[in-house]
């Protein structure tokens, strides 16, 4: 927000320097970004009157020039511009002058003739026709109003002001505006702030024999409307113009540059109809239908949805409310009559819909900040008042105001005990409300019947409509801490212990992570988005729902521009980047999260968090990383997986993965890769990954272990050699095993496999060891035996039988 400090004297008499300005509104809590002076680059440069004019006697375009400038006897200057006459007023860079860009002008000759100075265009003075529509734009600047000679230029074309800029917090749009700032002003420099009631003029007839305004959008809380008839639209005058320019607005005309001046001084966004594109006289602020579209004043047609708010007649929309009008509903020179609309619209709904359009303005960076709609009158009738000042134009009588929800008034309890206690300061209750006051808060007085015993003042504050930042007493401390001075808060050591404590899914975690570095792993951590090559890396069929990832809007390159759906990939650049490195084995893992994309684009992705595991080398096989999930397993106290062939051949190899499942949940799958993705890889040993579900994981995870004390009563070990086919798997064959022995068994292991002539084709042999054991007793031979051939009945239904 740019604020000009001559602006900002018209509500409060403030005497400052710019650098003290900026100091002091920063430590009041509106940080000032820097402060500019047009004047900045500008020296020497005065208004002179051409005396006298001839041809040059060398050319037939340059001119010779005797213009005074206040001093003893008229300079003598050259120049080529064609639109000057005898008694033209305009600017003159003396000799030794700075102009705009660090330009030098210095005497010198053109064609014989000595020159003393420049006569000026607009350009050279950083100006534009916008400023002085008078002037011309390809010759020296003329004057229009008589100045006297020899005036410093910077005074004479109002280029003596200065503009602070100030970076404005999404809690204040109050601050987005001259009055708000200035209130702010007088208040940090404590003098009375004079706001400016405006006067709405009255008018001949009424606004309803030409207009008629309905609301039926949910997401507007006001709507004012009132008319101006037999508009005479010209050039503003040049105090206007100044400010506009100083805020950063290019000045237009002036109906537009009433709109945009109110908006500054107000803070709220205007706008101007021209009434003659008001189809049938009615205004209709309602929800878009679906397949309308409007083109805007920049001529771009825009595509609109229900979720739009606009402005609309009783055909059409004209305006994307709160974002920019439609092509015809600005002010051109045949406009003859006018509609002033001053509306409040939901700041969220203003910002989605600026997004979707692909516009952002200047009004909808206000809107969506949340404006006051007890502003939409005030900001109409100042800008009717300015119609009549500038004489733009003749005001209709009356003015339509639809404001279905009045806001009600918010009172907070004034409660210096608690303000202090939270400041840590000692600010007696006449210091607050003198603070409170000239920052437009209220302050009432409770009668003593409803004054409460334990109650620490009888004052309650009023907060001014616009600061919807201020709910609670905090936000009351923190008005008053800034005025009292930040630097003047005394220093205090924060009481109590902090007892911040993991969450159970970051204790679990962690203890996961701990047990993958326990077993060898080590952890590494990759991005979470990648290109689309990674699903033809990993080898997803082309209609897998994994390769419909979440696009990035601004991706760092063709390789970042997708968020991961599986981790897979990520990982397995780290084991080719150390395979590249001739790495002799590889055992890697990565806590990873994917991002599954929602139904609903609007929404967020679905995030999982998963454990990849990856190895290869000497003793890094299939097996060796299936112990190491189960070893996990074991950790996480999850029972009950079991384990069934993965023959799907995409990433995994079609023989060698498996799924372990927890139910009808899948809760890890582990295998060798393909070839084709051991290929696309450049990868030539066997590598094998397991992608584990931590969110499972975590969900079925076990009770802690609890202490049991060493076993007082010996144990019976029982080694059993089993012959099965090779089509039985081995963890079926441990399940029947654990079934059959019963509570008997402490532990079971599977300590060899051998395949070779002595068993047959198509056979294998696996040999385990019982544990068994009871707690109570000493176990006998005869309940090992009885326990064992229970075990034996129930691998004959797998076929499975004892070894000869």
């Amino acid at each position: 927000m740019r604020l000009p400090l001559n602006w900002v004297r018209d509500y409060a008499d403030i005497v400052t320097t710019p650098h003290e300005y900026a100091e002091k509104m920063t430590m009041s809590g509106s940080k000032v970004e820097g402060y500019t002076c047009e004047a900045d680059g500008i020296e020497k440069v005065v208004i002179g009157r051409i005396l006298k004019l001839e041809r040059h006697p060398d050319s037939d375009h340059l001119w010779v020039c005797a213009v005074d400038v206040g001093q003893t006897a008229p300079l003598t200057i050259v120049t080529g511009a064609q639109n000057l006459k005898e008694g033209d007023l305009c600017p003159v860079a003396l000799d030794g002058s700075t102009l705009p860009g660090g330009v030098k002008i210095r005497r010198g000759k053109l064609r014989g003739v000595e020159s003393c100075g420049m006569l000026c265009s607009l350009g050279e003075l950083g100006l534009t026709t916008h400023d002085f529509p008078c002037a011309v734009e390809d010759g020296i600047m003329v004057l229009d109003e008589e100045v006297p000679v020899g005036t410093d230029a910077v005074k004479a074309l109002g280029m003596d002001d200065v503009s602070v800029e100030f970076e404005i917090t999404p809690n204040r749009p109050d601050c987005l505006s001259i009055r708000g700032l200035a209130r702010e002003s007088a208040a940090t420099y404590g003098v009375p702030f004079r706001d400016h009631v405006p006067a709405a003029p009255g008018g001949e007839g009424d606004i309803r024999d030409w207009l008629s305004v309905e609301i039926t959008a949910p997401t507007c809380s006001r709507y004012v409307a009132a008319m101006v008839t037999n508009v005479r639209v010209a050039p503003s005058p040049r105090w206007l113009r100044e400010r506009l320019r100083l805020c950063g607005v290019r000045p237009i005309n002036n109906i537009v540059d009433i709109t945009n001046y109110v908006m500054l001084e107000y803070g709220h966004p205007m706008h101007a109809f021209d009434h003659a594109y008001v189809g049938g006289r009615q205004i209709h602020v309602r929800m878009a239908r679906e397949g309308e579209k409007i083109v805007t004043l920049d001529g771009v047609e825009r595509p609109l949805d229900a979720t739009m708010m606009v402005i609309a007649d009783d055909k059409v929309p004209m305006a994307v409310a709160g974002v920019m009008g439609g092509e015809f509903s600005g002010i051109y020179d045949s406009t003859k009559t006018i509609v002033f609309e001053g509306a409040c619209f939901d700041g969220p709904s203003v910002r989605v819909t600026a997004k979707k359009v692909g516009l952002r303005t200047e009004a909808s960076g206000r809107f969506e900040k949340g404006l006051n709609p007890e502003n939409c009158l005030p900001a109409i009738q100042r800008a009717l008042e300015l119609v009549v000042q500038l004489d733009a134009g003749d005001v209709i009588g009356g003015i339509i105001d639809v404001y279905p929800q009045p806001r009600a008034e918010r009172r907070i309890p004034l409660r210096p005990g608690a303000i202090n206690r939270l400041l840590g300061t000692e600010v007696p209750v006449e210091q607050m409300i003198a603070i409170l006051k000239p920052l437009g808060f209220g302050i009432e007085k409770k009668p003593l019947t409803a004054l409460v015993e334990h109650e620490e003042s009888p004052y309650v504050v009023v907060v001014p409509p616009e600061r919807y930042d201020v709910e609670r007493d905090c936000d009351i401390a923190e008005e008053i801490c800034r005025y009292v001075g930040y630097n003047r808060v005394p220093s205090t050591i924060m009481k109590g212990v902090a007892t911040a404590r993991p969450s159970e899914l970051q204790t679990f975690r962690s203890r996961m992570i701990e047990a993958l570095v326990g077993y060898g792993l080590y952890e590494c951590e990759t991005f979470s988005f990648y290109g689309k090559k990674a699903f033809d890396n990993i080898n997803l069929p082309a209609d897998d729902p994994l390769r419909r990832g979440v696009v990035i809007s601004n991706p760092l390159g063709e390789d970042t521009s997708i968020m991961r759906t599986t981790a897979v990939p990520s990982l397995l650049e780290v084991v080719a980047r150390n395979y590249n490195a001739r790495a002799a084995e590889v055992a890697v893992f990565e806590n990873a999260t994917e991002y599954l994309p929602a139904g609903d684009p609007e929404k967020l992705p679905v995030e999982n968090e998963k454990l990849i595991l990856a190895v290869y080398g000497p003793g890094r096989d299939y097996l060796s990383l299936k112990g190491i999930v189960e070893q996990l397993l074991e950790t996480a106290r999850i029972t009950g997986v079991t384990v069934t062939p993965n023959t799907e051949g995409t990433t995994y190899h079609p023989g060698r993965a498996a799924w372990l499942m927890l139910g009808d949940e899948k809760l890890a799958v582990i295998g060798e890769l393909h070839p084709k993705v051991l290929a696309n890889y450049g990868l030539k040993p066997r590598v094998c990954v397991a992608d584990i579900d931590l969110d499972l994981l975590f969900a079925h995870r076990g009770p802690m272990p609890e202490f049991r004390p060493l076993p007082k009563h010996p144990a019976i070990t029982r080694d059993l050699a089993l012959v099965a086919g090779e089509e039985v798997p081995a963890a079926e064959i441990a399940a029947r095993i654990e079934q059959g022995a019963g509570k008997l068994l402490e532990s079971l292991s599977l300590f060899d496999i051998y395949r070779g002539e002595n068993i047959g084709a198509g056979k294998k042999s696996l040999a385990y060891s019982l544990v068994l054991r009871t707690a109570d007793r000493t176990l006998t031979d005869e309940e090992a035996d009885k326990a064992v051939a229970r075990v034996l009945k129930n691998l004959e239904q797998l076929g499975v039988v004892l070894r000869s």
